[in-house]
């Protein structure tokens, strides 16, 4: 197989998760109760053969470079691989200047010194299992200039609204990308994944910069469509896209279906994460848990429906969860009821108060809360 390094990138500036974002990157959001997002991604490169990978991140890096530490957890060769956090200045008080050129820009010296002649680039904002080895392949096989992946959806009035879309030919060449602005069911939703030469990348990041401060990879890469031979690959399997609220709670809910999770998980495909060493979790007298994840080194006494439980939370004697996502080391005091929410870690409902948002519309429990 040719060799590739790979780049992981931070959510772009339009993408907004209230509140859980306000304490960290979208990357370090909890998923399924023990996974982080971004695992999703240096994990599909880690069982890839990719051992050097760059992770970028804009702000509030701290639980982002807690969870990735050395990167051994991801299996990435100790000796050969290197996983590599790198911090992009806010260059501007102005968001619409940080983008992830203006990031590759202010680190080219490190994608330069690269020794892989191929890049592959995926977002850590989105969750689905790719084997990149097959892709690239496919990339160098076709011989065009870049390769971009996307999946086809039947819901793009409603959803992915935030993301881009591609446009495609007979022969599956990529016309254009487009933001999804709702207006068809039926679109290929681009996901954020691209493969191209080192060569090409560096070339197409200098070339943004020149244009306008302004620029995203997304755009000089619709820019170049023209003059560049450039392909879309379709993405079977699950696909959820973090970028906004809905769509972090939709994404974990939807995988309490053992159907729909198959389609993400495949033992002979791990997704690996940074491990504790937390007991096993406790059901006490009067627990009554239905069709839910309950992840270790929780204490649970009360009813937990079609919900997400996080690691070490206590659920007290007659508390209520349903259709709810539970972050870790939170306490659902007794008799409270929750239904409909996405509850962030340490946070505590000790007062029996009730809490029910509509369906379709979660609420959020704000980190450190105690209601």
């Amino acid at each position: 197989m040719a060799r590739a390094f790979g780049i992981v990138t931070s959510s772009g500036t339009h993408i907004k998760v209230e509140g859980l974002q306000q304490y960290r990157p979208i990357g370090a959001f909890s998923f399924l109760g023990r996974y982080r997002v971004i695992d999703f991604p240096i994990s599909n490169m880690s069982n890839s053969g990719i051992d050097r990978i760059q992770v970028y991140v804009r702000t509030k890096p701290r639980s982002l470079a807690e969870h990735l530490g050395t990167g051994r957890h991801y299996n990435i060769n100790s000796k050969r691989g290197k996983l590599q956090l790198m911090f992009a200045q806010n260059s501007s008080e102005n968001d619409v200047y940080n983008t992830d050129i203006a990031s590759f820009y202010e680190n080219i010296e490190f994608i330069e010194r690269m020794h892989e002649p191929y890049v592959i680039i995926a977002p850590s904002y989105m969750v689905y299992a790719e084997d990149y080895r097959e892709l690239l392949q496919t990339h160098i096989d076709s011989g065009a200039d870049i390769t971009l992946l996307y999946h086809s959806v039947d819901n793009a009035r409603e959803k992915f609204l935030n993301c881009d879309i591609l446009n495609l030919n007979k022969q599956k060449g990529v016309e254009s990308i487009e933001k999804n602005r709702g207006s068809a069911q039926k679109r290929n939703i681009f996901m954020d994944t691209y493969v191209m030469s080192k060569e090409l990348f560096i070339e197409l990041i200098k070339k943004a910069r020149k244009i306008s401060s302004m620029y995203t990879l997304p755009q000089i890469v619709n820019e170049s469509s023209a003059d560049l031979d450039i392909r879309g690959v379709s993405h079977r399997g699950y696909f959820a896209s973090i970028t906004d609220f809905n769509s972090y709670y939709n994404a974990n809910i939807s995988l309490i279906d053992i159907k729909t999770a198959e389609g993400l998980f495949n033992p002979e495909w791990p997704i690996y994460t940074k491990t504790n060493d937390s007991c096993p979790t406790q059901y006490l007298e009067g627990a009554s848990v239905k069709n839910s994840v309950i992840s270790n080194g929780c204490l649970i006494e009360g009813t937990v429906e079609n919900s997400v439980i996080g690691r070490g939370c206590q659920i007290k004697a007659g508390a209520v969860i349903k259709n709810s996502v539970v972050l870790s080391h939170t306490v659902v005091g007794e008799n409270a009821h929750l239904e409909n929410q996405v509850m962030d870690k340490w946070a505590k409902v000790i007062h029996g108060n009730e809490i029910i948002a509509e369906e379709g519309h979660p609420g959020y429990i704000r980190r450190e809360d105690v209601l």
